[in-house]
């Protein structure tokens, strides 16, 4: 990070720098470089690699060879683990039941609007319409329509499991 930036002293004073490389690295949308990973958590290249690597052996991260450097991005199964705990918070059984209804009832929505079945069949319209403006359209809501469909299958995963992975297997609604 060059330049300055705002409540970066702060940042540096107030959290380790682990938990730095650990906050950029987690959020990564494309594998990086350590150096990159290093410059965005204020930290030295070295510093950034030791902890990228912990990181790894922690099953946080995953490591490729890339062409000029070592890139890391997040784990999926980290990520996927992390997002069904962030579902389940404050959340019961009943809740999610409703997250699952109103995630189909989106995807339903879409397919009756655009006739379709899936994302990928929208994404195939968009490749035939007439005009750049559609053809946004219909790749953003195909775009929207991945997302919906994960986080279902994210909702359906919580809701089957839900005694497994909720704090204390608690009971749902009477």
């Amino acid at each position: 990070m060059t330049g300055e930036v705002p409540g970066l002293e702060t940042w540096k004073e107030n959290t380790s720098a682990f938990d730095r490389v650990r906050s950029v690295a987690v959020t990564l949308s494309e594998p990086r470089s350590a150096d990159w990973i290093a410059d965005e958590a204020a930290v030295a290249g070295n510093t950034a690699r030791d902890h990228l690597r912990r990181l790894v052996e922690m099953n946080v991260l995953q490591r490729q060879t890339g062409a000029q450097a070592t890139l890391y991005q997040p784990d999926p199964l980290y990520t996927r683990m992390r997002s069904l705990r962030d579902l389940l918070d404050g959340r019961d059984r009943d809740d999610l039941i409703d997250v699952r209804a109103e995630l189909l009832a989106q995807i339903e929505s879409w397919s009756e609007e655009y006739n379709v079945t899936s994302a990928n069949e929208l994404r195939e319209q968009a490749a035939t319409v007439e005009t750049a403006e559609q053809t946004r359209e219909l790749r953003r809501v195909a775009a929207d329509w991945d997302v919906v469909q994960y986080r279902l299958t994210l909702v359906e995963d919580a809701i089957e499991h839900y005694a497994e992975y909720s704090a204390g297997g608690a009971p749902a609604r009477a």
